[in-house]
């Protein structure tokens, strides 16, 4: 199975998204990397873990998104209180020498936590300590979900930062998981699928002229 590099971005469907953007851009170390019709990207480094926001009517059902942590390098910084997005508990965890504001790690909340683990690892995850690695970036499973995403998730889908989308589409396609949709932007390829549990995950590579900040 191809390697997954990294976490690249959590995406969310959120009611007012230029009012999040601002708000984690003046609270946190985050800029206004991609503005679209549809969505904006914001993150402290476009290469990095990053935050996108798509528009949709809310409200919104938290479904299987339970946590977001970012990284500090500050370990006084870490534990502290942050704004909800929408509902979504943000939190900060200390590693050294981060780039604040990273991603570092998503909290799921599933039906069948040992189903959905097994079902990530065939699409690449690494299953280490009871989580589920993408690198030095991790997903953890809780209890306690609903078997399936709400009609009006908040969660738009993970993100996986892959050399070559096509080898995990197909991949995925091999072991008969639905392919969603492809996508190929100016900066970025990327092919999209329904994981367990309605999860979706985006394999997305970035192209050679890849130019956003």
């Amino acid at each position: 199975m191809p390697a997954l590099n990294s976490l690249d971005h959590v995406a969310l469907w959120v009611a007012d998204r230029d009012a999040i953007a601002d708000l984690c851009c003046t609270t946190l170390g985050m800029h206004v990397i991609e503005r679209t019709d549809d969505f904006t990207l914001i993150g402290a480094d476009a290469r990095q873990g990053k935050l996108t926001l798509f528009d949709a009517e809310g409200p919104r059902e938290r479904g299987s998104l339970a946590r977001v942590a970012l990284r500090v390098s500050d370990a006084d910084r870490a534990g502290a209180e942050l704004p909800e997005l929408e509902g979504l508990r943000l939190e900060l965890v200390h590693r050294e020498g981060a780039l604040d504001y990273d991603l570092d790690h998503v909290v799921l909340r599933v039906a069948d936590p040992g189903r959905v683990a097994q079902k990530l690892v065939d699409l690449g995850f690494e299953e280490r300590d009871g989580r589920l690695w993408i690198a030095d970036r991790f997903v953890e499973l809780e209890p306690g979900g609903e078997g399936d995403e709400p009609e009006r998730p908040l969660l738009n889908h993970l993100a996986v930062l892959v050399d070559s989308a096509d080898e995990h589409i197909d991949r995925a396609r091999e072991l008969g998981v639905e392919v969603t949709d492809i996508k190929d932007a100016p900066n970025t390829y990327a092919g999209f699928v329904r994981g367990p549990e309605g999860i979706r995950i985006e394999f997305v590579e970035h192209k050679p002229t890849f130019s956003l900040v």
